[in-house]
């Protein structure tokens, strides 16, 4: 829903040294989030080694010193996330830790130009719209309410986001799964079907059934809107088929 170039919001706070090596640990990522660090950063020689924990971020180990870049709580950062959350309310968290230098990075991510057109689209089509994400309450619910999505989870771990297209699927319910970033992969795999924008990560591309060039969402509902008139199509053929 959101653009794979997002800002820094707080990168006055920022101290350059800190900035410089979580840019280093960031360049081992294709999160949108990792590539806004980088982007505000000088950042050109990444860690070697680098260790990724599945929803929660990534690990260096250098001249031994533990480098970790990611959710608060993986960085052992929730006190700093608390007070950086308290100032950017709307803005998603990634916390870096080098020893006893911590640091939180409040990173706003605009919404895609035709987030609102393609999520009234859909709804138009008769499906039901869910928002499954890793990211703290208030930008997500924020997200939600502006594009008027009445179910929406935060705080939602990779196995989370199975786990609720198996209670979907459990109900007789067909998913359509979109993502982008190494999180979604799992859920991506698991959905009956998965779409990815062609800036995902390298996993969630070879877990995605369809690929979406650009940056606009309207190719979602296209490719349903074409997969609808496609089986009517073979219905029909299938019928006169029969008949003759």
């Amino acid at each position: 829903l959101t653009l794979p170039e997002p800002i820094i919001a707080n990168r006055a706070d920022i101290p350059e040294r800190l900035l410089t090596i979580a840019g280093r640990l960031a360049l081992s990522s294709r999160h949108p989030l990792a590539q806004a660090i980088v982007a505000a950063g000088s950042a050109d020689n990444p860690f070697r080694d680098v260790r990724e924990w599945p929803g929660q971020g990534l690990e260096a180990v250098d001249s031994r010193v533990t480098i970790r870049l990611g959710s608060p709580g993986f960085c052992d950062a929730t006190e700093e996330a608390a007070r950086v959350a308290a100032a950017y309310p709307e803005a998603s968290l990634i916390a870096m830790r080098c020893e006893t230098d911590v640091v939180v990075f409040a990173i706003r991510q605009p919404l895609r130009a035709d987030a609102r057109q393609t999520v009234k689209t859909l709804k138009t089509l008769g499906l039901e719209l869910e928002i499954l994400s890793g990211d703290r309450d208030v930008p997500v619910a924020k997200v939600a309410e502006t594009l008027g999505i009445e179910n929406w989870r935060a705080g939602v771990e990779p196995g989370g986001k199975v786990a609720r297209l198996e209670e979907l699927r459990a109900a007789g319910r067909k998913v359509l799964m979109v993502g982008d970033g190494i999180n979604d992969a799992p859920a991506l795999a698991a959905a009956h079907v998965s779409i990815s924008p062609v800036s995902a990560s390298d996993l969630a591309q070879a877990q995605a059934d369809l690929m979406v060039m650009g940056k606009a969402l309207a190719p979602i509902a296209d490719a349903i809107t074409i997969a609808r008139k496609a089986r009517r199509l073979m219905t029909q053929n299938l019928w006169l088929a029969v008949i003759y």
